[in-house]
């Protein structure tokens, strides 16, 4: 299967010079040229990793690939920029980044840089990939739900959840101490949203493996 590549590029010479280098080195890139189009490619299709620019129409590199990572996204990034400064180079990694290439850059120093990475990414995949079920599987790292082969989408609340419940199997958990780690400092919890995410879950999981134990809490069964 090929390593499925996102490019965010809005100069079309070096956007096509990059997907056609990577396409001939048995990758497969998707190009996009502004933010919102990023975007909508990514919640149509899973990539394996991010080449953004930083400088594109709509919504720039450093701002999408934050608002990415508060929704839980932990696809690997690299941004492809002209900015040079120590200060941009703070804020890319501040956003969330795994590295920081200044253009001009030779492609074969790309290559490197993703081929490290991917090969980071699954060896720690073999140590994230925990089975709830025969048919369906939890990557704790990328907080990627698959059932049936199939990407299942949970918003960053109900993968935080899951995680919890796969970090704490046959334990009771009590209210209080899902509300302290699933909501932030500062936030409000809200038992009724929590009583969403655990139906949402079930629909996916079925409807034995999170037992609701009463006044107390849950119990998320491995069997």
């Amino acid at each position: 299967m090929k390593t499925k590549l996102l490019l965010l590029e809005d100069d079309l010479t070096l956007s096509e010079t990059i997907v056609d280098y990577f396409d001939e080195q048995g990758f497969e890139v998707t190009p996009v040229y502004d933010g919102e189009e990023a975007l909508e490619a990514i919640y149509e299709k899973k990539f394996d990793t991010f080449l953004f620019d930083v400088n594109v129409p709509l919504i720039n590199g450093f701002d999408l690939l934050k608002n990415l990572r508060k929704e839980g996204n932990n696809t690997p990034a690299i941004f492809i920029t002209s900015l040079n400064s120590m200060s941009s180079l703070e804020e890319g990694f501040d956003s969330g980044c795994d590295d920081y290439i200044r253009k001009p850059f030779k492609l074969k120093e790309l290559l490197l840089r993703v081929k490290r990475i991917i090969k980071r990414e699954f060896s720690k995949s073999k140590d994230t990939i925990v089975t709830i079920d025969d048919n369906i599987t939890f990557d704790t790292s990328s907080n990627e739900l698959l059932k049936e082969g199939e990407v299942v989408q949970l918003n960053f609340k109900e993968q935080k959840l899951l995680k919890f419940f796969l970090q704490n199997r046959d334990e009771v958990l009590v209210h209080d101490r899902i509300y302290d780690y699933l909501w932030d400092y500062g936030e409000q919890y809200s038992d009724n949203s929590l009583r969403t995410y655990i139906k949402n879950l079930r629909k996916i999981l079925g409807k034995d493996r999170i037992v609701s134990l009463k006044k107390l809490g849950y119990r998320f069964n491995s069997k």
